[in-house]
């Protein structure tokens, strides 16, 4: 067989791998809906057939969710919004193995290994809707690539400095966790990757100069974070101990980090990477994976390849995976007001950087390889495509609430059982910015009132319960007032407006498990 074939059987892997996306109406992912709200208002923000205008303005200032937000609204002028995320999406899933494979190729490995990674663009980020970090993760893989080309290819240093210097500003404009990784990840390059010109270097100043390509590289991206910081921490903290999204001291105080005990990561590690499903169908591809990699792994001890890299390069892919492994182990699970669901979201990035580290096999070993690789984006295609195909029926509800939601509607969330019978996640938290998004409305809850959005509101954000995740907190007598719509789930809503729902409210429609109420 050619190498043209085993292109083909790589192109095909990753539209199997991205398969799941479109086959569903509705994604089983937590923040989607607020995020799809949010490029919506972005999109349409001076439209007077919408609430948009009343509610929200552009926050005018340096954030890192700037990219996911502002490039699926850049599509979105000639795509429908939905099939605008759906393709921004698909980006990310096949931009994950092909990132891992400019890396691979980046360090004279070869690249089959990077299918593996197809599996591991779904799991526990994908299922809470992390878009913008998930983003991240192949902007990452591709500046370690650039990089290292920008150390050792001579005559194209300067083109692959240029676009080291564009990916990292990429890289801070979805997602400061991928940012702060990358932080630590080009040094480790620096120090473990040799450039031609070592061998008859004499003294610092020559061994430096054919490395400032790359350091100038990285300026513009460091100067950007470093304007980031000093924005961001310049702004007064709001301490209100106990209250949810805000912290509870100074920022790196004890009583403003929460941390996982040992135990709990290495119980999750693994967990979290294919969490999704409820029947575990899910984590068939993740152990067809792991056969794929234990085999590699195996016959690259066995029969192994002469190694090309020298003692000191050679330990590059592993020190990057020790890095992930210990930002996953050692940093807090959230640092309150600032930064939430921290230290588990490396488990993904590790995993990556673990099944590049698996030792080079012999040429005659690879093509075999390649297709068992093939074979697990198959198997991702079947599986998580089926499972999404159940959500999405049983996230018809959604649509059958739309239809008796009158135009301009203010929504008021009151999500008292946010799970599915499918997956695991609890993705119907935020079903009122569904609601809110197909009418052009807005909702109690929005990410505008956090700092890392591109909006913000016009003015006071209208009046609600603390937390998204406390309904049971809901006051009618002052929250009630400022809305005409009620999204309620879980429970029926004569427990939660007694006989207003006969004097003031009445039930519009009700699907599945939820109820849409309106002002009489």
């Amino acid at each position: 067989m050619s190498a043209r074939t085993d292109r083909l059987v790589y192109a095909a892997a990753l539209v199997l791998g991205a398969l799941p996306l479109w086959v569903s109406t509705h994604l089983p992912m937590v923040d989607l809906p607020q995020h799809l709200h949010l490029i919506s208002v972005l999109h349409r923000l001076d439209d007077p057939t919408t609430l948009y205008p009343q509610l929200f303005a552009a926050r005018h200032e340096l954030t890192p969710y700037l990219g996911y937000y502002y490039a699926v609204s850049l599509l979105n002028w000639v795509l429908p919004l939905d099939v605008a995320n759906r393709l921004f999406l698909s980006a990310y899933v096949v931009g994950l193995p092909l990132s891992l494979a400019f890396l691979l190729r980046s360090l004279g490995r070869p690249t089959w290994p990077s299918l593996l990674a197809l599996p591991l663009a779904y799991g526990d980020s994908f299922g809470w809707g992390f878009v913008n970090y998930l983003a991240a993760l192949p902007l990452a893989l591709l500046c370690c690539g650039l990089f290292v080309r920008a150390l050792t290819d001579t005559p194209r240093r300067r083109a692959w400095a240029l676009g080291l210097g564009l990916g990292l500003v990429a890289v801070l404009l979805f997602h400061v966790q991928a940012f702060a990784f990358l932080g630590l990840a080009l040094p480790w390059l620096l120090l473990t990757t040799p450039v031609p010109e070592d061998a008859g270097a004499q003294g610092l100043a020559a061994r430096l100069r054919p490395r400032l390509p790359a350091l100038l590289g990285v300026t513009p991206g460091v100067g950007l974070f470093l304007s980031w910081v000093v924005l961001r921490l310049g702004q007064p903290a709001e301490v209100e101990t106990g209250a949810p999204w805000k912290a509870w001291g100074p920022m790196l105080s004890p009583q403003n980090l929460a941390w996982k005990g040992f135990a709990q990561n290495r119980a999750e590690l693994l967990d979290v990477l294919a969490n999704l499903l409820r029947d575990g169908s899910d984590r068939w591809p993740l152990y067809a994976m792991g056969v794929v990699a234990a085999g590699a792994l195996v016959l690259g001890l066995v029969r192994g390849a002469p190694h090309t890299e020298g003692p000191v390069a050679r330990w590059r892919l592993v020190g990057l995976l020790v890095l992930a492994l210990g930002f996953f182990f050692l940093l807090p699970f959230d640092i309150r007001g600032y930064i939430y669901y921290l230290n588990t979201r490396y488990a993904q990035l590790a995993a990556v950087l673990a099944v590049a580290c698996l030792p080079v096999a012999r040429p005659e070993l690879r093509r075999p390889l390649l297709w068992a690789s093939a074979a697990c984006a198959l198997l991702l295609a079947f599986t998580l495509g089926r499972g999404f195909r159940a959500f999405s029926r049983e996230a018809a509800e959604w649509d059958a609430l739309v239809e008796a939601t009158a135009p301009r509607p203010r929504v008021m969330g009151l999500v008292f059982d946010a799970g599915s019978r499918v997956v695991h996640h609890p993705v119907f938290l935020h079903g009122a910015a569904e609601l809110a998004r197909a009418r052009g409305g807005g909702t109690n809850f929005s990410f505008a009132l956090t700092p890392h959005s591109p909006l913000r509101y016009q003015g006071t954000p209208p009046p609600s319960f603390p937390s998204e995740w406390r309904p049971h907190e809901f006051d009618y007598a002052t929250q009630g007032p400022a809305y005409d719509h009620f999204l309620v789930r879980g429970v029926h809503p004569s427990r939660v407006f007694g006989a207003r729902l006969q004097q003031e409210l009445a039930v519009a429609a009700q699907a599945g498990d939820s109820w849409l109420v309106r002002r009489r």
